[in-house]
C-alpha cells in the first residue's frame, strides 16, 4: 500500500473553504482542488497511504466540523478512499478548467490545450498544492482589485509602468504574474510555505515571466524588508483574517504616503476587527467588495 494515496473529500458551506485549505495544508496535504456542487463546495485533498493512518483523518473530520461549529455553519460531510498513485496526481485537475475573471483574465490550467482565440490575459497556471487557482471568491476579488489599480492599458499591449507591488502570502504566485500582466514593474513575493514558493517560480517560469521582474522567497514581512530597496507602491495580500492582523502593523514599514493595498481572506464578520487594526496603524479602507460571505478591502494610507 506504500504507492497508495488518500482522497480526502469534503462537501461544505463555501465560507469554510480557506479554513479547510488552511487545515489540510497543517495536515500535509500534497494536493487539493474545489469545485462548486449547488450551494456548497466539494474540497479533494490528497496525502500518501504511509504518511497517515485512519485515527489521523478521523482527528482531522473532528477538527473541520469543530471548526464550522465556531463560525456558526453547518458540519462538512467527510469521506476518504484509497486510490493508486498513478491517479491521484491527475484526479483533481479534470475538475478544473478555464475560467474569465473580471474583465482582463483568463486563467488557463497549463496542462489544457491554449485556445485558438482570446481577448483576454491567458494567465497559465500550474498550481500545485499551493492556494489561488482562481476558483475562490477571495483570488477573484483580488484580481477584480488589481485590474482596477493597473489595468488600463490594452490586452495584448505590455506597458510596464514604474510601479513595485509586494505580494505576501503568494500561493501559487497568481496575484504576483496578474500585477505583472497588468504592467506593474516589479513584484516581490514572500509566502512562508517552501512549496507556495516553489509553485510561484514554476508559474514565473510558465507566463515567461522574467526572473528580475517576479522576484520570490521565503519568509513574510521582515523578509520582504530584506529584499526591497525602496517603498513599495501597492500590496496585495490574501490570507486568513487573524493573519493579516498580525501582520498590517509589520506593513508600515514597507510603504509610503501614496502606497494602495488590496487585502483579501476576510469573511464579513471579521471584516470590523480587521478595519480597526488597519485604522490604528495609518490605513483608510477606500472601499469594500464582496463576494458571497468574503470581501476584499482596498486600502490607502491616511
Amino acid at each position: 500500500m506504500a504507492n497508495s494515496w488518500w482522497e480526502i473529500q469534503i462537501l461544505c458551506d463555501p465560507t469554510l473553504e480557506d479554513s479547510i485549505f488552511w487545515r489540510l495544508q497543517q495536515f500535509g496535504s500534497r494536493g487539493t482542488s474545489s469545485e462548486s456542487k449547488g450551494f456548497s463546495s466539494l474540497v479533494r485533498a490528497y496525502l500518501p497511504q504511509i504518511q497517515v493512518q485512519m485515527l489521523d483523518l478521523s482527528a482531522l473530520a473532528l477538527l473541520l466540523r469543530q471548526d464550522a461549529l465556531c463560525m456558526g455553519l453547518s458540519a462538512p460531510a467527510i469521506q476518504w478512499n484509497l486510490i493508486d498513485e498513478e491517479d491521484w496526481a491527475s484526479s483533481w485537475k479534470v475538475h478544473w478548467q478555464p475560467q474569465e475573471i473580471g474583465d482582463r483574465f483568463l486563467i488557463h490550467p497549463a496542462w489544457l490545450p491554449l485556445p485558438e482565440h482570446r481577448d483576454r490575459l491567458l494567465l497559465k497556471l500550474e498550481p500545485g498544492v499551493a492556494f489561488g487557482t482562481g476558483d475562490h471568491a477571495t483570488t477573484q476579488l483580488c484580481l477584480e482589485a488589481l485590474e482596477m489599480r493597473l489595468g488600463d492599458s490594452p490586452v495584448g499591449v505590455e506597458q510596464p509602468r514604474d510601479l513595485v507591488v509586494a505580494d505576501i502570502g503568494c500561493g501559487s504566485g497568481i496575484l504576483s504574474v496578474g500585477a505583472l500582466m497588468l504592467g506593474a514593474r516589479k513584484v516581490y513575493a514572500v509566502d512562508t510555505d517552501p512549496l507556495a514558493v516553489k509553485s510561484t517560480l514554476e508559474n514565473r517560469e510558465l507566463n515567461q515571466i522574467a526572473s528580475d521582474r517576479l522576484i520570490v522567497a521565503e519568509g513574510s514581512v521582515d523578509r520582504l524588508l530584506e529584499m526591497i530597496d525602496a517603498p513599495v507602491d501597492g500590496l496585495v495580500c490574501n490570507i486568513l483574517a487573524e493573519v493579516i492582523i498580525d501582520l498590517v502593523p509589520q506593513m508600515t514599514a514597507l510603504v509610503k504616503s501614496t502606497t494602495w493595498g488590496a487585502l483579501s481572506g476576510i469573511l464579513l464578520d471579521q471584516a470590523k476587527p480587521v478595519a480597526d487594526t488597519l485604522e490604528e496603524n495609518g490605513w483608510v479602507v477606500a472601499a469594500l467588495w464582496k463576494r458571497g460571505e468574503w470581501c476584499c478591502m482596498n486600502i490607502r494610507r491616511s
